[in-house]
Order: C-alpha cells, then sequence, then structure tokens
C-alpha cells in the first residue's frame, strides 16, 4: 500500500490526509477481493522500518490503524471477513494490542476472506526470529520452519504461500516484505498511488496473473 504521501502532496494536502484516503482504498479492495475469488489478502501497513519516520506521522497511522479495527470489526463480521494482524506486537500501545485482539476474536468464524494486516513487519527480522527457536524432532524441516516463523509472526496456521504481489505507486522492490512466503510468487508494480487503487485495478491485477503460466521449476507441458 505505497503511495499515501505522495497522493497528498500532490493535492497540497497532509501526509495523514493521504493516509485516511488509503484507509478507504482498504475498504474498497477488502469488499472486492472475494468477488474476485479471491481466499486470502495480505496488505503490508506498517513495516518494522516505518517507526524510523517522524513520531506525528507514526502516531496519525497508529490512530488510524485503532479507528479502522473499530469501525470496521462489525462490517467484517457481517461480511464474512477473518482478521489476523501479523507482526511484532511487543511495540504496539497496549490500547492498538487490545484492539487487534478485540477484532480477531471477533471476526474469528469468517470464511468469505482472510484478511492479513502486516504491522511493525520485517521478513527477515521474523526468519532470524523463527531461526532461534528449537526444531521439531523427526519433523519436516520446511514445514517446521513454517511453523516457528507463524508463531512469531502471529500468522495463522495453514496460510497458503503468496501467489501474486502487487505493490502500487511504481515502487519495484520487495521492501522486506513476505520473503520466504514469496518465493514463487508472480510480482506486478503499478505506477497508480495506494488512495487510486479501486476494483478495476485489483480485476485486472487478477487477469493478469491468470494469464500467466505458472511452472514451480518444472518444464512446461508441451501442447499435444
Amino acid at each position: 500500500m505505497d503511495g499515501n504521501g505522495r497522493w497528498a502532496a500532490s493535492r497540497g494536502l497532509s501526509r495523514s490526509a493521504g493516509h485516511r484516503q488509503g484507509a478507504q482504498a482498504v475498504r474498497r479492495t477488502v469488499e472486492a477481493a472475494p468477488e474476485l475469488d479471491i481466499s486470502t489478502l495480505t496488505l503490508f501497513a506498517f513495516s518494522a522500518d516505518n517507526w524510523q519516520r517522524p513520531p506525528s506521522e507514526v502516531g496519525s497511522l497508529m490512530f488510524l490503524l485503532q479507528k479502522y479495527l473499530d469501525n470496521e470489526s462489525r462490517r467484517m463480521v457481517e461480511n464474512g471477513v477473518r482478521l489476523n494482524v501479523i507482526g511484532r506486537r511487543d511495540r504496539l500501545q497496549p490500547a492498538i494490542a487490545r484492539a487487534i485482539a478485540r477484532t480477531e476474536e471477533a471476526t474469528a468464524e469468517g470464511t468469505g476472506l482472510l484478511l492479513r494486516v502486516a504491522i511493525d513487519y520485517s521478513a527477515r527480522q521474523a526468519i532470524a526470529a523463527a531461526s532461534q527457536l528449537p526444531p521439531r524432532q523427526d519433523a519436516d524441516p520446511a514445514e517446521d520452519f513454517v511453523r516457528r516463523l507463524d508463531r512469531v509472526t502471529h500468522a495463522l496456521a495453514g496460510t497458503p504461500a503468496v501467489d501474486l504481489v502487487i505493490r502500487t505507486s511504481g515502487e519495484q522492490r520487495v521492501s522486506d516484505f513476505l520473503l520466504w512466503e514469496s518465493a514463487y510468487a508472480e510480482f506486478l508494480f503499478l505506477p497508480v498511488l495506494w488512495p487510486d487503487f479501486d476494483r478495476h485495478h485489483l480485476e485486472a491485477a487478477v487477469a493478469d496473473f491468470r494469464g500467466r503460466n505458472r511452472r514451480f521449476g518444472r518444464l512446461q507441458a508441451l501442447a499435444s
């Protein structure tokens, strides 16, 4: 979800206004995803590196996050959306951590869409932390590592690997996002700023993805 600040600056608005508009794009995307047969949607809301931003902006983002959780919880329940916040929680304000826990509990029965929101998240830090946990004996190493990775990020067990990564605002880098889970993901880089992202962009991205040939290291089958 990149480009909130640039969207606001181009209109002479504050960065906070851009983040608020970005929250509207979140709602549009969450509502459109199930209609496009998307079962799991992960949004990168706040990275571990974002703590380096000015305190006023961090505070605004955290306020917006708590407001979103409080305001959207009932809507998520009504629409069958299950929330799972991934990332660290020990550095969040207690009120925000409680809001996350309340919303996750309230939406736990949702089956229409698994909405994962990455907050205070770093894939490299998560991989490093998971590597320090003791492995299970006689377990498949890769499956056991995923279990440990889920544990340190608070991720739900059994979440499928990432199929498609969409990066907005024209940036063409991974930025420490789901490095393990995106091993075989397809990537799509869009020039649109996140506050302008809507159903049409998501629909076009899904159509592009479904037209790609995913071989996962295998040879493409020859037509008979």
